[in-house]
């Protein structure tokens, strides 16, 4: 015991003398180890108290935790102060100079379909046009269906519809917006509604997915003159008051009469270019009056009337930016989104 007693004051001696000497945060870790690491003699002396008799193995505990106590109180306010002299030598050394001018870093842009989408929910919006969503996976019911397009239509078939199970299909417009409004509101209805749609296509002048508007007007009193006077306006906020409109005949289920709309071709204003193959006129979207069938879906009266019309917004975007092919804007390619910022 008096051995151990001898052993303790000279290590308490020696680790004192050493702790006096540390003067920066790493030479206090390396003592930190010295002193009560599992190689060091005091880790050492506490693992051979279990060599004392009984008697005096309770006095040795308490003398190494004493010491090891000790020890510890010193290494925490040694380490606190050194780290207040350490952060002050810092603040001291790191000097900011404010009037330096501070690192640029450049800004990304809106990408051109999105800036296209928001112009023309600008242009709609003091129409009265409310924004109108739907889901991307819908019911071929809705898709379809209710929008009086029969089971022998060739775009039902899978070649050109992306189906998930037998009745469940992305959808390959957003017209199925309309309907659930239709089935969900009564007359008046007004609204657009953008959104992603999916075909089975890929080539210059089509993607798999791309993103198409569509609006809807429902009424009593509704007339294609309305029609034809709401794309007027819009084509001349879009492309500049000059721009002329046509419209041709056509042919979709979901609207009788049918037409598509022509703008003066953007590049040669209507003189005739390779563009647009020498008429001097560019379609850009399909419109009609809501066929009375898609009412009768809907369950609307008779004496309601109302037009619909349904515009790619890449096709717009294309146009507007004079940009060639439409798989540019899926690409990712920086060079060319940073010509719209």
């Amino acid at each position: 015991m008096l051995d151990l007693n001898s052993k303790l004051s000279s290590l308490e001696g020696a680790l004192k003398a050493e702790l006096s000497s540390v003067k920066d945060l790493k030479s206090l870790d390396e003592f930190k180890i010295k002193a009560l690491g599992k190689k060091s003699e005091l880790y050492q002396l506490t693992r051979n108290i279990g060599e004392l008799d009984p008697a005096q193995r309770k006095t040795a505990g308490a003398l190494i935790n004493k010491l090891k106590t000790y020890i510890e109180q010193n290494i925490a306010e040694l380490e606190a102060g050194l780290k207040t002299d350490d952060n002050k030598n810092k603040l001291s050394s790191e000097v900011l100079d404010i009037t330096m001018p501070g690192r640029v870093y450049p800004l990304g842009a809106s990408h051109p379909v999105t800036q296209v989408l928001n112009e023309l929910i600008e242009i709609f919006k003091p129409l009265g046009y409310s924004i109108a969503n739907g889901p991307e996976i819908e019911h071929e019911y809705y898709n379809f269906d209710v929008l009086n397009i029969p089971r022998e239509h060739p775009s039902r078939d899978m070649q050109d519809t992306f189906y998930i199970m037998d009745n469940v299909v992305l959808r390959t417009h957003t017209s199925p917006v309309q309907a659930c409004t239709m089935l969900q509101h009564t007359p008046p209805v007004r609204i657009l509604s953008p959104g992603r749609v999916y075909r089975s296509d890929y080539d210059v002048t089509h993607t798999p997915m791309f993103h198409q508007v569509e609006g809807l007007v429902v009424d009593r009193g509704i007339k294609f003159s309305h029609l034809k006077g709401t794309l007027l306006y819009f084509a001349k906020r879009m492309f500049g008051e000059k721009t002329s409109i046509r419209l041709r005949p056509s042919y979709f289920p979901f609207t009788e009469p049918s037409a598509e709309l022509d703008v003066t071709c953007v590049a040669c204003k209507g003189k005739g270019c390779r563009i647009c193959k020498n008429t001097g006129w560019l379609e850009i979207l399909g419109c009609g009056m809501v066929n009375p069938n898609v009412f009768k879906y809907c369950n609307y009266p008779d004496d309601v009337t109302g037009f619909a019309f349904g515009m790619g917004i890449e096709r717009i975007a294309m146009l507007k930016y004079k940009i060639g092919d439409l798989r540019s804007f899926f690409e990712g390619d920086v060079r060319f989104l940073r010509q719209f910022q």
